[in-house]
């Protein structure tokens, strides 16, 4: 695990994608890629790191069968994984970048139980807003097992949130439909219905499983529910906005390479 740790640092690091974990730890074990991803989400606490929230994935039935597992996973958010909406997220920043819509839900309570209902979920939500995450892999080609991807801080890379908060008591999650564009052509589509059948399900399978990690989520956390349709390719210089019934849209621009390393 402490060499996987390295792995994975250095690539953030150089920049330098790295080859698979999977010939570090065993096939199969989510245990220890958690505790990988756990290994690292402490040493960037230690650097001065906050944690904001945290991120939802494989909420895709058709992505969880293709990685081989029945469930979602979930990774932290940092303060500086937040990206102003529309401001520039330089070209390397991520690697590897593709980006998905979401939405994310702000707490306004804790959720400590180990079981928590959607009622819980909608009681402790403060607002929503809509999301655009951008993930990256540090693994070379997104060659990634769900091992892979899990110890990577279920392949995280920065975020950006819309600025008009919305009640969810103005929402229908479930049926609001979402729309990803490049330059007004739609490069993603697809509703609320694409997230476990509905976010707040998601938010509940990670409230249960932070709290009984002794990870519970916080009021003030963030919380990105899931992607409600495709992973977009991410071109440099790109400007990709999400719209989502009920909740407006987010904008995540991209600058171009200014160096041979940026490029990649």
């Amino acid at each position: 695990m402490a060499r996987a740790v390295e792995r994975l640092d250095t690539a953030r690091r150089t920049g330098i994608p790295c080859a698979p974990l999977r010939d570090l730890l065993p096939s199969g074990d989510l245990d220890a890629a958690y505790a990988v991803q756990s290994l690292q989400t402490d040493r960037l606490v230690a650097a001065g790191r906050r944690i904001t929230g945290w991120k939802i994935g494989l909420t895709s039935s058709a992505v969880q069968a293709q990685l081989g597992v029945d469930t979602p996973d979930f990774g932290p958010l940092f303060d500086d994984m937040a990206v102003p909406d529309g401001a520039e997220i330089p070209w390397g920043a991520v690697l590897q970048p593709r980006a998905e819509a979401e939405v994310a839900l702000v707490l306004g309570d804790d959720l400590p139980y180990e079981r928590h209902t959607v009622a819980d979920v909608i009681r402790a939500t403060a607002f929503v807003l809509p999301a655009v995450e951008v993930v990256g892999s540090r693994i070379r080609d997104w060659d990634i097992t769900a091992v892979d991807t899990i110890a990577d801080s279920a392949s995280s890379g920065v975020y950006v949130l819309g600025t008009r908060p919305v009640l969810l008591r103005d929402l229908d999650l479930r049926t609001a439909g979402m729309v990803l564009e490049r330059r007004g052509e739609p490069v993603s589509t697809g509703t609320g219905a694409a997230c476990m059948d509905n976010p707040l399900h998601a938010a509940v399978w990670l409230a249960d499983t932070l709290a009984r990690l002794g990870r519970p989520l916080r009021a003030g956390d963030t919380v990105l529910t899931g992607a409600l349709g495709p992973m977009a390719e991410v071109l440099p210089g790109d400007v990709l906005e999400a719209r989502i019934d009920g909740l407006g849209s987010v904008r995540a621009a991209f600058g171009r390479p200014t160096t041979e390393g940026d490029a990649r």
